[in-house]
């Protein structure tokens, strides 16, 4: 049955914008810095509602100063907040952190869950993380990242109606081919920072300005 009738975008131009998207950034990793399972899920933590590159300018210090997750779970909660204050909402992100570390320690061993159920059953691990996590560590594809950049990419490109990111993982699993779901979220993400911003789309410059139904060269205006 098909879900959504009345978006634009067909799958014959899934295809052709994956290729462009693909010619464009080539193969892609999560541009978090991390060496440890743990650290990973942990830069996820702090990349809520804050650029990846603030992130990776926190970390360092973090890590060098809890090295492991139990390290994480007794950490003085200011000492920590301090630490990430200037990724935004440190109180939530802190208590998060903690919860996560945690879980980790007491239920699962130390060792990071390589599956949708126990992640998203973890303190301050949503779908987007969960996602982020199984594929850059093990590999495995259960759904699509969905970040304010997929977000709003998404919907200019007419695969999705929505505003909330679960609804609009629902959407993209049925429009995107699961091939693509590997790659689909970063190269939204590389798309998003460098031709379409929130702040201003360059239709000139992108690479799907011919296929995006929302083009301003497409449409004329």
């Amino acid at each position: 049955m098909n879900l959504l009738p009345n978006l634009k975008t067909k799958p014959a131009q899934i295809d052709s914008m994956y290729e462009k998207l693909e010619e464009r950034f080539g193969a892609v990793h999560c541009p978090l810095t991390y060496s440890q399972p743990h650290e990973l899920c942990i830069a996820v933590i702090l990349s809520a509602q804050c650029t990846d590159q603030r992130v990776n300018l926190v970390t360092p210090a973090l890590f060098a100063r809890f090295k492991t997750p139990a390290e994480f779970a007794n950490a003085d909660r200011i000492e920590l907040e301090e630490l990430i204050h200037s990724t935004g909402f440190y109180h939530n992100k802190a208590r998060s952190i903690q919860g996560f570390a945690q879980s980790l320690v007491e239920t699962h061993g130390g060792i990071v869950p390589n599956n949708m159920k126990d992640l998203v059953a973890m303190p301050g691990i949503g779908r987007k993380t969960a996602n982020v996590v199984m594929q850059e560590l093990y590999g495995l594809v259960d759904g699509i990242v969905v970040d304010t950049h997929v977000l709003r990419l998404s919907k200019l490109l007419k695969l999705t109606k929505h505003s909330d990111a679960v609804k609009v993982e629902r959407d993209l699993i049925q429009a995107i081919p699961r091939k693509y779901w590997m790659n689909w979220s970063l190269y939204m993400i590389f798309l998003g920072r460098s031709c379409c911003t929130a702040r201003k789309r360059n239709c000139n410059e992108c690479i799907l300005s011919n296929l995006c139904p929302s083009s301003t060269l497409k449409n004329g205006a």
